[in-house]
């Protein structure tokens, strides 16, 4: 059952936060783009993150919501409040995360939908949701096209 995050799951979910950004290499790039997401992963990041979810959540408290499992988390998902809206013009699906023993049991479709209704919610320039997804991450491709995302223009970055 998909409900809103609480402080009280604040180690839970930066457990499941590290499994998503660790994710993000593994299968999807080089040894070297897996080292850089978890070079960052350190208790300053820890902290700052955490931060950044409290002040998302007073904004929005189902900006962040969580499934859990019996006595664990089996996953999140993350949507900008509607102050960043701005950003992309859109409701923004910051982060979707299932731990990998959960996956395929419906907990992604669950945690869709709760994105889905509070991106709905939202006052918006236009009504759409974005997100970013790695053009080789084949399992979260089929998953977001399954929901009606359709690729529109081209995330490029350059270091700093």
């Amino acid at each position: 059952m998909v409900r809103s995050y609480t402080d009280a799951d604040s180690d839970a979910l930066w457990a499941l936060k590290r499994g998503f950004e660790t994710g993000l290499g593994e299968g999807t790039g080089d040894e070297a783009k897996q080292a850089a997401y978890e070079a960052k992963l350190d208790e300053a990041y820890r902290r700052d993150w955490l931060d950044w979810v409290e002040r998302c959540v007073r904004e929005n408290e189902r900006c962040v919501q969580v499934v859990e499992d019996e006595d664990r988390l089996a996953g999140y998902v993350f949507v900008l409040p509607a102050s960043m809206a701005f950003v992309w013009d859109a409701a923004v699906l910051n982060e979707i995360y299932v731990a990998p023993e959960f996956r395929g049991t419906g907990v992604a479709d669950d945690l869709m939908d709760a994105a889905l209704a509070v991106a709905r919610e939202q006052s918006l320039p236009l009504d759409r949701m974005v997100l970013d997804v790695d053009r080789q991450n084949e399992r979260a491709k089929a998953f977001y096209e399954r929901y009606g995302f359709e690729h529109w223009g081209e995330l490029v970055a350059r270091d700093l």
